[in-house]
């Protein structure tokens, strides 16, 4: 038993005179006065203003005095002394509510000074983010403050109202930035995409494509930063929370975008390039930075992986596979006078030429093993190439195996389709009822497609230096069946050659060349095979033959795009004499 008025063996001793806490309770009320939050000091700041260097670290030093004070006289409260200690306790309560109220104040202010400050994650068309020193230091001093009153109010126990104060502020800090980056907020024009018409769609995916990298690489960097900066050591898990508060749901309804006008990609081709754009914005930049900023296991990351790898994904091979059906509808019994190239031909390789540029991420859409899991993705090292090896396994002719095909698309999808226009191609030139005029058409066509995948190209590099010299092969191959299909048996192996040629010549003057070069080729070959043999013939016939040698090659030369040239009977007779 203890004698009454005593204090109990278990109640905490009394370490300070109560005359010392009294005096320091009192000089926190002095400063207190000088910086109340209610007065006209309201609109200076402890941190920012330069006149009062040290007046902040007082002020802070303040806090921690009167939260011991409370401590102090609470442990000293007994039954003789309620009055006494109790008074002591309200007043230091009091003054500590007015430190905090202005600490709240102050926090408001260094937080509103931040917009300018921030600038130091700079986003740059070459997808390199760029640290200033400038702004840089003034991210730290001023997160350094951030730091010291955050600290002082979680150690007072007003901490819900810190945290509060910080998620508005950068809540809105952060919206208006993304504002600013996409030209739309993100969040409100998520729900009228599927009203919107697709070029208006478009439009607003190119100002998502560059104001999503920035928003990852920068604004959510700096912000995952200033969190790590404020909320430091034993905070950092108040960090997290803060973070996530300000930052998750203004990142989900940048994915959700995007995630919609994917879907309002459908399966059309010609939609098929905006989406690998976004395939290659989330791959290269958006992904790996969110899982820097949000890390590998959060909602964000997952959400974005699964846009990169699924729906992307599925999208892309859809319109593919519309792409390739659009060629296999195409009607098979249309041809093109002269036996020009195809408009088909022309629409596809040129497409296919803008989605060479995709190589890697058509790699990674058609690959078996995507990534992985979300390091993969952030690394890079989930993409997954194609060479032009795999081409080896993709035929030109009329016939392909399923399991052909199916490796053929996921090897290499370019090629693949190639495959299926040559194909097409190989159908149409049986439509030509002559024989000369289907060979010139696959010979034009195959000039096309082999000139589209020239020396130097991203085609080529896809394709293979090997496939595209094959294909001008084939194109000179169809260029010497057509020459003989041309001016037929009566003109090369002699004959009626005068009747023959005239024909031949007359047949071929509506036919065209796939261009220049192919015009030239064409006239090279015949003059070739037509000229020698009718010299013979000149040479057996005499005056009765209706046409010279050089008549021949002047009429040959008019064809295809050439200029007419005239030879004499004397520069003809040379040539038969120097034979």
């Amino acid at each position: 038993m203890t004698r009454a008025g005593s204090r109990s063996p278990l109640a905490p001793r009394r370490t300070l005179p109560a005359t010392v806490v009294d005096d320091t309770v009192a000089a926190a009320a002095v400063l207190l006065d000088r910086w109340h939050p209610e007065d006209s000091s309201s609109g200076r700041s402890l941190f920012l203003d330069s006149n009062t260097p040290d007046e902040a670290d007082a002020f802070l030093r303040a806090t921690k005095d009167l939260h011991r004070a409370m401590l102090f006289y609470a442990s000293g409260l007994t039954a003789s002394d309620l009055h006494a200690g109790g008074h002591g306790l309200i007043q230091a309560q009091e003054l500590l509510d007015t430190a905090m109220r202005r600490l709240q104040l102050e926090l408001q202010i260094l937080l509103s000074s931040l917009p300018n400050v921030l600038r130091f994650h700079r986003y740059h068309d070459d997808d390199d983010v760029v640290e200033e020193d400038d702004d840089r230091q003034g991210l730290k001093e001023t997160s350094g403050h951030l730091r010291a009153v955050a600290e002082a109010m979680l150690a007072a126990g007003y901490g819900k109202e810190c945290v509060s104060i910080f998620k508005a502020r950068r809540r809105a800090s952060v919206a208006a930035a993304l504002q600013r980056l996409h030209g739309f907020s993100p969040s409100q024009q998520q729900a009228t995409v599927q009203k919107l018409a697709w070029e208006q769609i478009d439009a607003r995916m190119q100002s998502w494509l560059a104001g999503a990298r920035a928003a990852f690489a920068s604004v959510f960097a700096g912000e995952r930063e200033l969190c790590d900066r404020v909320f430091a050591g034993e905070h950092s898990s108040v960090g997290d929370a803060v973070f996530a508060a300000v930052a998750e749901d203004q990142a989900t309804s940048i994915l959700a975008f995007a995630e919609a006008a994917v879907a309002r990609a459908k399966r059309a081709p010609e939609r098929l390039f905006r989406v690998l754009d976004v395939h290659d914005a989330l791959t290269e930049t958006i992904v790996p930075a969110i899982v820097a900023a949000f890390g590998d296991k959060s909602e964000v990351t997952a959400r974005a992986v699964t846009l990169a790898v699924t729906k992307v994904g599925d999208a892309a091979r859809g319109m593919l596979a519309s792409f390739e059906a659009a060629i296999e509808k195409e009607q098979a019994k249309a041809t093109v006078a002269g036996g020009a190239v195809h408009p088909l031909t022309r629409y596809v390789m040129n497409y296919l030429v803008f989605l060479a540029d995709y190589e890697n991420a058509l790699a990674n859409i058609y690959s078996a093993e995507q990534f992985t899991d979300t390091t993969d993705i952030a690394s890079g090292t989930g993409t997954v190439g194609s060479t032009s090896s795999d081409l080896s396994m993709t035929s030109t002719s009329s016939s392909s195996s399923s399991t052909q095909r199916t490796l053929s698309l996921w090897s290499n999808p370019i090629g693949w389709l190639v495959s299926v226009l040559m194909r097409k191609l190989d159908a149409k030139a049986g439509n030509y009822r002559e024989a000369a005029l289907s060979y010139l058409f696959l010979a034009n066509n195959t000039h096309y497609v082999a000139k589209k995948v020239g020396a130097g190209t991203k085609l080529e590099a896809v394709l293979g230096e090997d496939w595209a010299e094959a294909q001008r092969a084939k194109a000179r191959g169809y260029v010497d069946v057509y020459v003989r299909a041309a001016w037929g048996s009566k003109v090369l192996r002699g004959g009626a050659m005068d009747e023959a040629v005239l024909e031949a010549v007359a047949m071929q003057e509506r036919w065209v060349a796939a261009d220049e070069d192919m015009g030239e080729a064409l006239r090279v070959v015949a003059r070739a095979a037509v000229v020698p043999t009718y010299r013979m013939f000149y040479r057996r016939q005499g005056a009765a033959a209706r046409l010279t040698p050089g008549d021949v090659i002047g009429m040959i030369d008019g064809l295809f795009g050439g200029r007419t040239t005239s030879h004499s009977s004397s520069s003809s007779d040379s040539c038969l004499v120097s034979i």
